[in-house]
């Protein structure tokens, strides 16, 4: 399996294998893994949150059963075949730290992450899928959203030294373990950051770059831009053996997104807009000649509430300019996300599954308050909303928060903190009372083998692998 000639190295603007063949990263983000989100997997608020509350309602043994059981089966060899049969050929991996080191104990890294990043990296090397290592929630919170387990608006990783050097500490480790493994890529250290000041992000990716090339000098580096992977201007000349990853989620694939071609959030968006604000992205990498990877990108569907068809087949027309965009530039790229319950995923938990029935009275909840900022809505809570906008944009006129503005902090602050917390515990008492074998069959409802395909989807990717 360790076969030296699959290795990856930058040869100019584009990934070669140790024998100068081409190769252009296609795959799939394992979303919702070894770091869980809201929409991935239904509950509210964030991972920690939840966790917590699963162990208080459910006891350890219990808790243990369901988290052991769906680490096991959530991306096994059946779902490796599939994603290689599709014709893609990578996987990225993203991960929280907290399956490495505990807050009491930082430092003490724990075997078991590694274990369960071990069995990934081997699964996907038997089907000859590339894995791409990604930090997703660091310690401190390196962006201000949920996806970095974040229960705040507020990062903490960019003004706090101790946690910078968790990071560092933890990626040496994990450049130790794989550096002789050619089957990963690389390994992109922080996902989507958002240095509220812009000018600590440079200076970290230096320091991080020279600790990891002290370990392992051979393996590309994947680094996000600033703004969530947009935004590379606080950037001069790319650090050797490093790829500048760009994430392109298109204005037309949102939630709240109008028809395509047609009016999104007050744009009208069609292939050429898409195009032209994927080139402003890259143009960073396009200006050095380094390699082009869309890190993440991908539009949210309609399905799981209901589903409106025209709507998805909107969706499916953006996706498909998207990649005919990658493919015109050369750009590599990783769909976001893999597996799910319905929103975005490339096969999802079966609407009839054990553990979606379980967690209907929350998913409707969770639609009707609008607490997923991604792949939600906030129609149900705009008489919160409204009011709340209008004053502070009427007081706080040049009031521009990071990363995104006004409007963004305001709906983090109510929907994904002030509406999604309550419902934690909510959540969890839906699970009350069962055993650990329930516990298992639960977690067995994310089984590739019962899961459903979203098949246009599939066939939309298809043509462009």
């Amino acid at each position: 399996m360790h076969d030296e000639s699959v290795r990856l190295h930058i040869d100019g603007d584009r990934l070669a294998t140790a024998t100068g063949e081409t190769v252009r990263l296609r795959g799939v983000g394992l979303g919702g893994w070894m770091n869980m989100e809201n929409f991935i997997t239904g509950y509210p608020s964030t991972e920690e949150l939840q966790r917590a509350a699963l162990r208080r309602v459910l006891g350890q043994e219990v808790y243990d059963a369901f988290f052991e059981r769906f680490l096991e089966v959530f991306f096994t060899d059946d779902d490796a075949r599939f994603l290689a049969e599709l014709g893609m050929n990578s996987v990225r991996v993203p991960f929280n730290y907290r399956h490495f080191e505990d807050d009491d104990r930082p430092m003490r890294l724990k075997e078991e992450g590694f274990l369960l990043l071990d069995r990934v990296i081997e699964t996907c090397a038997r089907h000859g899928l590339y894995t791409v290592l990604d930090l997703h929630a660091a310690p401190g919170y390196h962006n201000q959203r949920w996806h970095s387990d974040n229960p705040t608006h507020r990062s903490l990783f960019w003004t706090h030294r101790h946690f910078q050097d968790r990071v560092v500490h933890l990626w040496e480790a994990l450049a130790d373990r794989y550096r002789d493994n050619p089957w990963v890529a690389g390994y992109n250290p922080l996902n989507e950051p958002a240095d509220p000041s812009g000018e600590r992000i440079g200076p970290f990716y230096e320091r991080l770059h020279a600790a990891i090339r002290a370990v392992d000098p051979a393996h590309v580096l994947f680094l996000d831009g600033d703004r969530h992977a947009t935004d590379f201007e606080q950037f001069a000349d790319p650090l050797p053996g490093t790829v500048y990853t760009v994430h392109d989620y298109a204005l037309a694939g949102f939630a709240d997104s109008g028809d395509y071609p047609g009016i999104s959030r007050g744009r009208y968006v069609d292939r050429d807009y898409l195009e032209a604000r994927f080139l402003e992205r890259a143009a960073y990498m396009r200006r050095t000649g380094t390699p082009i990877w869309v890190g993440e990108f991908g539009p949210v569907y309609s399905t799981r509430y209901g589903g409106d068809p025209a709507l998805d087949a909107a969706r499916y027309r953006v996706l498909a300019d998207q990649l005919d965009i990658y493919d015109a530039h050369g750009a590599g790229w990783s769909l976001w996300t893999y597996k799910d319950i319905g929103l975005q995923g490339v096969v999802h938990a079966a609407a009839d599954s054990p553990y979606v029935r379980t967690i209907d009275p929350i998913l409707e909840k969770k639609a009707r308050l609008g607490v997923d900022v991604w792949g939600g809505v906030d129609t149900g809570v705009r008489h919160l909303l409204e009011p709340i906008e209008k004053t502070v944009a009427e007081e706080f006129p040049h009031f521009d928060p990071p990363p995104f503005g006004q409007r963004q902090w305001i709906h983090v602050l109510v929907r994904h903190i002030l509406l999604a917390e309550p419902m934690v515990d909510e959540f969890a008492a839906l699970f009350a009372g069962i055993d650990a074998g329930r516990a298992r069959e639960l977690a067995d409802s994310f089984r590739f083998d019962r899961c459903a395909v979203r098949t246009p989807l599939v066939e939309t990717l298809r043509k462009h692998l």
